[in-house]
């Protein structure tokens, strides 16, 4: 049945007077709402309180050392006896024992020491009071049986006291996904934890995630240990691929994980192939095989530098893995230790490694113990030896290595320089003969004096390096003590040039002088500079052609060589000699009778003279160089130039004896002279001019000589 409109109950909170309400007008008023059912905008009102009204107030944080200022060993020990009455746990004496030893509280204490103890969740709380007033090294929680509660609770607080560099939380098998996500945290977050030690502590599919993330996001730790840690399958992977992008982890220890030849050696090639950093990989007691041998293999190709010890102890290697590896090793630059103990390698894999190892620059230590070699092996590692020159160490331990391959050994140490151990049995193995026994012994006694005698060697280099290294100052004392006396004298030289003395010597000079002479007398030049300073060859200075004086003169320490040192090129010496060509300087070539005749020089010369040396030194370098004078007799005349002043356009004095100045009246002479005028007339090529400087300029280089 259908109710009429007009029959129509009323809304909620209405009433029959209400029905007749919209036919009459609304009085106006703040709380009736518009007709249209829309609020006005004069109604509608947003307020905020004022800015000092916002914040109410602030906290500042925490200082986690605020309880570690001026502590003393009696405070924390209450402190700790105070928090165990409180939280109603056991105090542990081991703990007490060790605070009461505690000396030096404001540095990190060397170790805090828990190992074995059983704690529990109200246990780790009361440790809060210890960890808050002291730091320390190291921190040993081994086997003390930590639940997810425990290893949550301690994590924390080593993470926010910084309590350990070096942590050691092995053999805790039931730390839980919990304990892991808190210890991922503290590695994270920790910028002084270096060392974690998690052996025996399983890693499982559900936490390696938390440990993945810390490693490659930010992690201090440069050592971690997980051996026997289950890491096999999915959790080796997230390790490997965090620890691609690591460069922190400096050593990895992954023994007795059970790893496979296949997916897990895989994940560990694609590590070495990325990762540079790691230093020490550490995978004995594993299943690698010979095929996860060579997934390493091609992950220690890329290893340019980074890897240094590699241990492969008891993979089950063959000699075909040998083959894999005696192919790597020539390509590897930084493996320094290499450890193959306890493989079935055998004769043929230490032959398949053997061309490797020579070939390879960087093994220092081998170890090859109990390999299952016999004296065959042993030959093929005395190869090695041989050709090894730097080889310290050789594990042959647990070997049937018999006279023969003792023999080759004995031999091999015998040329090898760098070996220091050489570690074998100590028992000779049993042969049919009785007298090889005997032999074995005398080959064992010379292997060790072979031994002792490179170690005495060693110290010997190492020792004569270090006096090298202290001496390799010396010789730059001994060229720069002489520079302060040698430096006065370059100054008169310098204002006797410019004032135009007659008696100056042009031969000294700057630097940029003996860049210009390095054209025209490179030869010259090199031998001088070979010299490495005046002071250390007295003998040769007492000879150069600026230090020597006529023979009727008495000579004075005055007159010595001036040798001008070039800073600029290693505190050499360089004896620097003007030359200038006459077409530079504009200037015609002087007639040779000025230069004969001109004065003696006076007392105001210079120190540096340069008179040319006697005739014993000239008389092989005139004769091919110059022109012939004329006849023999035409000689002696020549003699008195040698005391005269250099040419005004920069020529050796030596120049000009070729000119003869003083032709004697003899017909014989006037022909030789006006040969040589001649000569010197028809040279109006430049070059040839050039070449009589160059060849004057050589002379004077081989009289400093």
């Amino acid at each position: 049945m259908e109710i009429p409109p007009q029959e129509a109950p009323p809304g909620p909170g209405a009433d029959g007077e209400a029905e007749e309400g919209p036919a009459e007008a609304p009085s106006p008023g703040p709380a009736s709402p518009p007709a249209d059912g829309r609020l006005k905008a004069a109604a509608k009102r947003v307020t905020f309180p004022s800015d000092e009204d916002i914040v109410s107030g602030a906290v500042e944080p925490k200082d986690p050392w605020r309880h570690a200022q001026n502590v003393t060993v009696d405070e924390i020990i209450g402190a700790y006896k105070q928090a165990c009455q409180k939280l109603n746990c056991r105090q542990i004496p081991k703990l007490l024992r060790q605070l009461q030893e505690f000396t030096d509280l404001g540095h990190r204490i060397d170790c805090l020491d828990l190992k074995g103890e059983k704690l529990d969740y109200k246990t780790c709380e009361a440790l809060e009071e210890v960890f808050k007033r002291l730091q320390f090294k190291v921190v040993d929680l081994e086997q003390t049986n930590l639940d997810e509660d425990g290893a949550s609770a301690l994590f924390d607080m080593i993470e926010y006291y910084e309590s350990a560099t070096h942590l050691n939380i092995s053999f805790n098998k039931h730390i839980g996904t919990r304990g892991w996500q808190a210890a991922a945290h503290m590695m994270r977050k920790t910028s002084c934890l270096q060392y974690l030690d998690a052996r025996n502590t399983p890693l499982l599919d559900h936490s390696a995630p938390f440990v993945a993330r810390a490693l490659r996001i930010r992690s201090s730790l440069a050592v971690l240990h997980l051996e026997s840690s289950s890491l096999s399958g999915r959790p080796l992977m997230l390790l490997a691929t965090a620890l691609k992008m690591n460069m922190t982890l400096r050593e990895l220890y992954l023994a007795d994980n059970k790893l496979n030849g296949l997916q897990d050696s895989a994940q560990l090639g694609n590590l070495l192939k990325f990762n540079c950093s790691l230093q020490i990989l550490d995978l004995r007691n594993n299943h690698v095989l010979d095929s996860g041998l060579a997934y390493i293999c091609e992950g220690l190709k890329e290893q340019r530098k980074g890897l240094t010890t590699l241990v492969l102890w008891n993979n089950q290697l063959t000699h075909t893995g040998m083959a894999f590896l005696g192919m790597t090793l020539p390509h590897t630059h930084s493996l320094e230790t290499l450890n193959l103990g306890h493989n079935p390698i055998g004769n043929e894999g230490v032959r398949n490694l053997k061309n490797g190892l020579i070939g390879n620059r960087s093994v220092l230590r081998l170890g090859l113990a109990s390999t299952k070699l016999t004296c065959e092996g042993a030959v093929a590692v005395a190869e090695f030896i041989a050709e090894s020159p730097r080889l310290l160490r050789l594990d042959l331990r647990e070997n049937e290595i018999k006279t023969g391959g003792l023999m080759a050994l004995s031999l091999a140490l015998k040329v090898n320089h760098s070996l220091l151990r050489l570690d074998l049995d100590r028992e000779p193995k049993k042969e049919a003969v009785k007298s090889f026994i005997e032999t074995q012994k005398a080959l064992l006694a010379e292997i060790q004096n072979g031994c002792k005698r490179n170690f005495v060697l060693a110290r010997e280099r190492e020792e004569k390096e270090q006096r090298l290294q202290l001496s390799a100052s010396m010789p730059e004392i001994t060229v720069t003590e002489p520079q302060p006396d040698d430096e006065p004298r370059e100054e008169p030289v310098a204002e006797a040039q410019e004032n135009g003395a007659p008696g100056s010597n042009p031969r000294p000079d700057s630097d940029s002088d003996s860049d210009s002479e390095g054209e025209d007398g490179d030869e010259a030049d090199g031998e001088r500079a070979e010299a490495p300073c005046p002071a250390l060859v007295p003998p040769t200075d007492s000879l150069g052609p600026g230090d020597r004086s006529p023979p009727g003169c008495p000579s004075s320490p005055a007159e010595q060589r001036i040798s001008v040192s070039s800073p600029g090129w290693g505190h050499k010496v360089f004896v620097v000699t003007r030359v200038e060509s006459p077409p530079e300087r504009a200037e015609p070539p002087v007639p040779p009778a000025p230069p004969a005749t001109s004065a003696p020089p006076g007392p105001a010369s210079p120190p540096a003279s340069t008179s040319p040396p006697p005739s014993p030194f000239l008389t092989p370098t005139e004769a091919a160089s110059t022109p012939d004078p004329g006849p023999p007799e035409s000689q002696p005349p020549l003699e008195p130039p040698q005391v005269g002043p250099p040419l005004p356009n920069g020529l050796k004095p030596e120049f000009a004896l070729a000119l003869s100045p003083e032709p004697p009246p003899g017909p014989e002479a006037k022909v030789g002279s006006c040969g040589l005028e001649h000569e010197l007339s028809c040279s109006k090529n430049e070059k040839e001019l050039e070449e009589l400087l160059l060849e004057a300029s050589q002379e004077s280089g081989q009289e400093t000589l």
